[in-house]
């Protein structure tokens, strides 16, 4: 690895604790103060909210980069990446010369997402506490899937703001280098990258295994997609996901899907030469998630099983949250979050669970990290929807609703509260996790990115 790199890694701060939006804005304010002259910090756009969206530009290289942080706002992993970055490359020239990029860094795209989960950035880092102040846009309001797409019947021309932000600077720059930067909840790390680059795998590889982090070996994020190398995967596009409602599903896909495609499709697609890596790390670790030893079960069974406990799980916040459907508001983002996909929500369990049925790769003994993927995990997973379900509750009751309205929210909150509480405790008593430092995380992300980058670097078309 390029000693400049390893120096990077070695000068990471132990962070204790997450930034707050406004603490973001602060931070790349002073650091434009103190460097006038190499950092220059701008209005990118706003967000539907009307706040700022900053970047900051750092350096005359010769080419183009482009980072941002929280595309999904409950992973701030790569905010307090870009906090750490932003002051190195503003305070070491050797540093700026050797990496030889103009940097426009983003600390969070989505900042009206972020402060939903501004009340667990302090901590305590619990499933517990991370689920209950948890928020994820529904798809369609989420920076990183409303980039405009077109593919054989279905047409998506509904950018955010957020997106259409993003989408004018990479016009605007068409970035040889661009990290959209995620996080995980639980498991270990894995890639995606836009390109193939077998020559960069075992230094992945090596970069996680420094900072004790094992790689995922359980299920990929969606069940039609085929890695370049154990846990480094090919960008998932939104045609990949056309392609198999159309093979698998019973309903035409255009009616299945409701977003548009990714920052990195986007830049392809407008034909730039662009390469876009996402690294995915957890902060929270269980050993059984690497592990090879073999269940008395097929993978197939395992699958299918998680799938039917996820599912039971949404139908029942479903028949709550159909008691209070007629009361819910235009702007609550979390009930958005909450029905995202009740329409054809047996159409969809049935199409997995097909897949899975018909899929060859379902035949082999299925590994204890599958296992522990496809069953354990999944006792983390169900929180989330019970924990967007209270907080919708709590959106409606600050409205000073009629009498009947509220005792009716009342209940569906205190009856989500409930549930939330009963499997949280299981969840905190069957995942024997523990919580992977900050600082190691970041090490693991910045040193993929600087890989990557330099990699182009030397590498040019």
């Amino acid at each position: 690895m390029s000693d400049f790199i390893q120096k990077l890694i070695d000068n990471i701060p132990d962070y204790q604790q997450f930034l707050t939006v406004d603490e973001m804005d602060a931070s790349s304010r002073k650091l434009a103060e103190e460097y006038p002259d190499l950092v220059t910090m701008f209005e990118a756009g706003r967000s539907r909210k009307g706040h700022p969206i900053y970047c900051l530009k750092i350096g005359q290289g010769s080419r183009n980069a482009l980072m941002f942080g929280c595309p999904h706002p409950n992973e701030p992993m790569g905010a307090m990446l870009l906090e750490y970055f932003s002051r190195a490359l503003a305070e070491d020239e050797q540093l700026r010369k050797s990496l030889d990029y103009t940097w426009y860094l983003i600390k969070s795209i989505d900042v009206d997402g972020t402060q939903l989960n501004e009340g667990w950035f302090k901590g305590p880092i619990t499933l517990t506490n991370y689920t209950r102040h948890y928020f994820r846009p529904a798809g369609y309001e989420q920076v990183e899937w409303t980039f405009p797409f077109h593919y054989k019947n279905y047409r998506y021309d509904k950018p955010i703001p957020e997106t259409e932000c993003l989408m004018k600077l990479i016009d605007q720059i068409q970035p040889q280098f661009m990290y959209s930067l995620h996080n995980a909840g639980f498991g270990g790390t894995y890639w995606y990258l836009t390109r193939e680059i077998p020559s960069l795998w075992d230094k992945l590889y090596k970069a996680t295994e420094k900072q004790n982090i094992p790689l995922h070996l359980g299920e990929p994020e969606v069940n039609y997609i085929t890695p370049f190398s154990q846990a480094i995967y090919p960008m998932i596009t939104s045609r990949d996901t056309y392609d198999y409602n159309e093979k698998y599903g019973k309903v035409a896909p255009e009616k299945l899907m409701n977003t548009g495609t990714s920052s990195a499709d986007y830049a392809l697609t407008q034909g730039y030469d662009t390469t876009t890596l996402v690294t995915e790390l957890p902060y929270f670790y269980e050993p059984r998630i690497q592990s090879d030893k073999l269940m008395d079960f097929s993978r197939r069974e395992a699958a299918l099983k998680g799938k039917a406990m996820m599912f039971e799980n949404r139908m029942e916040v479903k028949k709550l949250y159909d008691q209070i459907q007629d009361l819910i508001s235009a702007d609550n983002s979390f009930a958005k979050m909450v029905c995202n996909g009740f329409d054809h929500l047996e159409e969809n369990y049935a199409q997995e669970c097909d897949f899975i049925r018909q899929d060859p790769n379902y035949d082999a003994v299925c590994k204890e990290s599958e296992a522990f993927d496809n069953l354990e995990i999944r006792k983390f997973s169900v929180l989330f929807q019970w924990s967007l379900l209270i907080r919708s509750c709590e959106h409606e009751l600050t409205k000073q609703p009629s009498e009947e309205a509220a005792a009716r929210l009342r209940s569906v909150h205190e009856e989500a509260e409930r549930q939330f509480a009963c499997r949280a405790e299981i969840a905190e008593r069957d995942l024997n996790y523990q919580v992977i430092p900050i600082r190691r995380l970041i090490a693991v992300q910045l040193e993929s990115g600087m890989l990557v980058a330099d990699y182009l670097q030397h590498h040019r078309d």
